[in-house]
């Protein structure tokens, strides 16, 4: 390959600098993006009953944060902050969005893929996108714009939303693949369509039970949430789904071998319905979630395999991360509580997916480039929406997340400085992270969702805790601790606004 590359010391000496040098070559940036991935499901963050060897190979041969964030405690905010380096309580629209929502990024906003691209990258995406299609009212019989083409991708390989959503096909460019002119798509979130079965009318159909929420159309046997009729040849094979997304992810790190690249891989596990592949069925003893976990981990493996085939590896800076924290049952009956044994998704932390406390939004996330980074843990803070500016700043490109922050001396092991204070949300509530302290405001709302059982940080006292002592959340210091919760208060509110999230007078007498 003719690439010059930078000695680490060198790299470093530079990392102040906005400006780089026209013989400067840069890495391959890949992202490894895990959906509801917990931050107890990695051996190599503690997990004891459950071996992720190739995701442990990363972890222990780079950067493993002890404390890295998703944005948010959901999928569509924390893959909005990931793209744009903005906090997506910024953007009202930033909700788990159906599989017909229009697209969420403007198409003039600045984005991670649109950075790179101006730098001389090729860029994909292949995956769960998640964050939109066109303009509301989509014809999927046609191509479909703007997407993620139209924000910043060169390649575009993906499913709209989620497994669990229709539309349950793959979509290339903007066009469903092997869509068959004479059975159009048709979708609907309000409405079935007319002889079509659902999971609700026509449970003899079904191999996969729901509990709540997925109940709509049936794809392969599983209920989905929303309507479909038609594209019947376009549809995918859900057990096919991972091996699928991993060939596109391998087929395009060799067409682009030979040319600085980004690939966004937005892996779909273990996010609901959990469909591994029978090569991976009863390998965990957990259940369909603890399969696709193993699935995921050999996935990785494979595809860390294919850039070192490549002679890409030592060329190539991989960032590994989750959308937000676990859940177990979340809509239909897999096993997942029922052979859990000893596993803690979420590890030491309190909560989960959806949920305030830590488990919603802190992660497993990991910077690994073979040669350039030095094994290590860091206790640094940082997020997922850092990467932006900081991969700015390793390429040159202009900084323009406005809520990142330029950490690559951190992402590269060479600081533990990370960030001062990051605000967390989960379904449009926002905490408040500074320094070891964490302060949740009061919230109306139920305390615990019972249908996933995760409790959700609601109170309707001010909640405070110092994670380096009480990593759990467990000793709520509010009254205890006054000037601390006035000071975190103060901070908070000058980030999001007076008297923001229906402020309640201090009771501290």
């Amino acid at each position: 390959m003719n690439r010059k590359w930078l000695i680490l010391p060198l790299l470093i000496m530079i990392l102040g600098c906005s400006e780089k040098s026209p013989e400067e070559v840069q890495p391959n940036i890949v992202v490894i993006y895990l959906d509801d991935l917990g931050y107890g499901d990695v051996s190599a963050y503690g997990a004891t009953e459950l071996e992720t060897p190739n995701i442990d190979n990363l972890a222990n041969g780079g950067v493993k944060f002890t404390n890295g964030y998703a944005s948010s405690a959901t999928c569509t905010p924390s893959r909005y902050a990931l793209l744009t380096g903005e906090y997506p309580w910024r953007n009202e629209d930033a909700n788990i969005l159906p599989g017909t929502a229009p697209l969420l990024i403007d198409t003039a906003q600045s984005t991670l893929p649109k950075m790179l691209k101006s730098q001389g990258y090729q860029t994909g995406i292949v995956g769960k996108w998640h964050l939109g299609l066109g303009n509301g009212n989509v014809d999927w019989n046609t191509t479909i714009a703007p997407g993620p083409n139209e924000v910043g991708f060169d390649y575009s390989f993906i499913m709209a939303a989620t497994q669990d959503r229709v539309p349950t096909v793959y979509i290339e460019n903007g066009n469903v693949v092997r869509l068959e002119k004479d059975d159009p798509i048709s979708v609907d979130y309000q409405n079935n369509f007319e002889g079509e079965p659902t999971g609700k009318d026509n449970p003899e159909m079904l191999k996969m039970k729901w509990h709540h929420g997925h109940n709509s159309s049936i794809v392969n046997g599983i209920p989905r949430i929303g309507y479909m009729k038609g594209g019947e040849s376009a549809k995918w094979v859900d057990e096919n789904m991972a091996d699928t997304f991993l060939l596109r992810a391998q087929q395009y790190v060799k067409r682009h071998k030979d040319e600085p690249f980004f690939l966004y891989y937005a892996m779909q596990q273990p996010h609901v319905p959990r469909t591994p592949h029978p090569r991976f069925v009863g390998t965990s003893g957990m259940g369909p979630r603890g399969d696709v976990i193993v699935e995921a981990d050999w996935c990785i493996g494979q595809f860390v395999k294919t850039l070192e085939e490549e002679d890409l590896l030592e060329n190539t800076l991989i960032v590994f991360s989750s959308d937000n924290g676990p859940v177990l049952n979340d809509g239909y009956y897999d096993d997942a509580v029922e052979k859990l044994g000893d596993h803690k998704p979420r590890g030491p932390l309190r909560g989960g997916k959806y949920s305030l406390f830590e488990a919603g939004t802190r992660v497993p996330f990991i910077t690994y480039w073979k040669g350039h980074i030095n094994p290590q843990t860091s206790d640094a803070l940082v997020s997922q929406m850092d990467l932006f500016n900081s991969l700015a700043a390793l390429v040159g490109g202009e900084k323009q997340g406005p809520d990142s922050k330029n950490f690559l001396n951190v992402f590269l092991g060479q600081s533990d400085q990370g960030r001062e204070h990051l605000i967390l949300e989960a379904t449009s509530r926002t905490a408040l992270r500074k320094g070891d302290w964490i302060m949740i405001p009061p919230y109306n709302g139920p305390a615990v969702n019972e249908l996933v059982d995760i409790e959700l940080g609601n109170s309707e006292s001010y909640q405070l805790y110092n994670l380096r002592e009480d990593i759990g959340q467990q000793n709520n210091l509010a009254k205890e601790k006054p000037e601390k919760l006035k000071e975190m208060l103060k901070l908070f509110e000058e980030i999001r606004g007076t008297n923001y999230a229906n402020t309640r007078e201090l009771e501290l007498k």
